[in-house]
Order: structure tokens, then C-alpha cells, then sequence
């Protein structure tokens, strides 16, 4: 294990001296590129034109673009994973009020919210989720698909040429491309 010296006074520095911040745990690319900066002495300009000192200073100034680079991609990657987090935030959500659509779905089918202030309520649910991206699957005379349909039952139909949705047992929804439950359908398959 290496011992971690002090610049300014060139003694030993205690790791376990809560005051002193290591360079591993001082933060991202960016202060690393100002200690770099700020630890560089100018060369006189007689020095400038040694080789040693402009081989330094190509060094230093290839450092620190790489470190400007390593910040540029880091921000880039914590502003995607940010994004990604809050779209799995807002499908998690969408994926809990999924039980309760299927209430309304089924207060709706049997006639009991049809008007009054529980079908406008429901209304304003559907609006605000419709906000965040949920979307129902389209299925009743598509075509089937199994990426978004999930066949429960399958009947034969002189009425279609190829397999049908005929009718929708359970919605299903989406958010985006990203499905977040299949519908649940019975197909109308072409007679033999």
C-alpha cells in the first residue's frame, strides 16, 4: 500500500484523518483536471523553448483533455441513467393502477359508471395516466399479434382469413413500445 504524501509540506499524510481528502475520493474528472491545472508552474519563457518543458506541457495538456473527455462521458452516462431510472419509476406506477383501469373497465361493462361524478373521476384518471404514456393495445379486427396479444381461446370463423382478434377478455397496455401487459384476447382463426 502506498503512503500518501502532502504536496505543500512534503510530510506523510495520516489516512485516517478525516480533514484529509484523498485524490481517489475527491471527486469526479473535473476537480481532478483543476488539481492538475492548478499544481502546473508556467516555464519561463527561456525554459519554453527546452524540450523537456514543451514535452511537459503536451503531456500535461494530453491529461487533461482525456480527463475533460472522462467528465464529458461520465455526465453523459449519469444523465442517461437518469432518465432511464425515471421512466422505470413512472412504469411502476403505471404497472399499479392497472388492477383499477380493470375496474373501471368492468364498473363500465355492467352499466355502473356510465355518468355522474365516479365516471368523470375515472375519466380524469384515464386522461392523466394517457399523459404519462399509457396507452390501451388496439384489438378488436386487428390482426393477431403475440408480441401484444396473449390468445386465451381460439375459435374458428369462415368470416377471416387470417387469425383475428375477435374479442378482448382483459385490456391490455403500453408505454411507448415498452408493453406493459399483453391483452387478453380470443382469436378468430380461418376454417381448415
Amino acid at each position: 500500500m502506498s503512503e500518501s504524501v502532502n504536496p505543500e509540506e512534503g510530510q506523510p499524510v495520516d489516512p485516517t484523518d478525516p480533514t484529509v481528502e484523498s485524490a481517489e475520493t475527491e471527486g469526479d474528472a473535473l476537480s481532478q483536471a483543476e488539481e492538475i491545472l492548478n499544481g502546473v508552474e508556467v516555464p519561463a519563457e527561456e525554459y519554453v523553448a527546452q524540450g523537456s518543458a514543451t514535452d511537459e506541457a503536451a503531456e500535461l495538456k494530453n491529461d487533461l483533455l482525456r480527463l475533460q473527455a472522462e467528465y464529458v462521458n461520465y455526465r453523459k452516462r449519469v444523465e442517461r441513467d437518469r432518465a432511464v431510472a425515471g421512466q422505470m419509476a413512472v412504469i411502476g406506477v403505471l404497472n399499479s393502477l392497472l388492477p383499477v383501469l380493470d375496474d373501471i373497465d368492468a364498473g363500465r361493462t355492467h352499466g355502473d359508471i356510465v355518468d355522474g361524478p365516479f365516471a368523470a373521476i375515472a375519466t380524469k384518471l384515464e386522461t392523466a395516466l394517457n399523459t404519462y404514456g399509457l396507452e390501451k393495445i388496439d384489438a378488436v379486427g386487428v390482426a393477431f399479434d403475440p408480441t401484444v396479444h396473449e390468445a386465451l381461446i381460439q375459435q374458428p370463423s369462415a368470416d377471416v382469413e387470417i387469425d383475428t382478434v375477435s374479442q378482448v377478455l382483459r385490456n391490455g397496455y403500453k408505454s411507448g413500445e415498452r408493453v406493459l401487459r399483453a391483452a387478453q384476447v380470443i382469436v378468430a382463426v380461418p376454417e381448415a
